[in-house]
C-alpha cells in the first residue's frame, strides 16, 4: 500500500482496520501485566463484578484497537505516530470470542507553522464488536508528513 501523506487527507476521510478476535488467555495475559484486576484474571470473581463475566481491561481494547489501526488502510509515511489522545471511552466491556474491527473518521487538520513539513491529524477511532456495539472511542493526534518536493 503507497504511503500517505498530509496532503492526502481531507476532513471526513475513513479508513478501517481489523478483525481481531479477542482470546481469553491474552485477556488474562495483558491483565497479568498490566491491569492485575479480578475481572480480568479470575472467571469465578469477575462473574460476582460490575462486569458479570471475564472482561478485557480497557487499556488492553485500547492496545488492540492500536494494532488494528497501525494494520489498517491509514498508512502514513513514517508510520503512526501520536502526539496525544483527546478523548477515551469504554461504552462496553469486550468479552473472550469477541471479534473487533475499528473505523477511523478524519476530523481536522492542521498543518504545522513551526515545522513547515508536517501537520496534525485529529481523527476519530471507534472500536466495534461483532453486533457493531461500540467498545471503544477515541479521538487522537496524528502527526503526518507532507510529501516531499520533486
Amino acid at each position: 500500500m503507497t504511503a500517505l501523506y498530509l496532503e492526502d487527507m481531507f476532513v471526513g476521510r475513513r479508513f478501517s482496520g481489523g478483525p481481531v478476535t479477542v482470546d481469553r488467555d491474552a485477556i488474562k495475559a495483558f491483565a497479568r501485566e498490566y491491569d492485575p484486576q479480578h475481572f480480568h484474571l479470575n472467571e469465578a470473581a469477575a462473574d460476582a463484578s460490575f462486569f458479570r463475566g471475564l472482561a478485557a481491561s480497557g487499556w488492553h481494547t485500547a492496545a488492540m484497537s492500536m494494532r488494528m489501526m497501525v494494520e489498517s488502510d491509514l498508512r502514513p509515511d513514517g508510520g503512526v505516530i501520536g502526539a496525544g489522545i483527546e478523548e477515551l471511552q469504554w461504552p462496553r466491556a469486550v468479552r473472550p470470542g469477541d471479534v473487533l474491527r475499528i473505523e477511523l473518521e478524519v476530523l481536522e487538520i492542521t498543518p504545522s507553522r513551526s515545522k513547515p513539513q508536517q501537520g496534525i491529524v485529529r481523527v476519530a477511532m471507534n472500536t466495534f464488536n461483532q453486533a457493531d456495539e461500540p467498545v471503544m472511542h477515541a479521538v487522537g493526534r496524528l502527526v503526518m508528513f507532507r510529501r516531499p518536493a520533486g
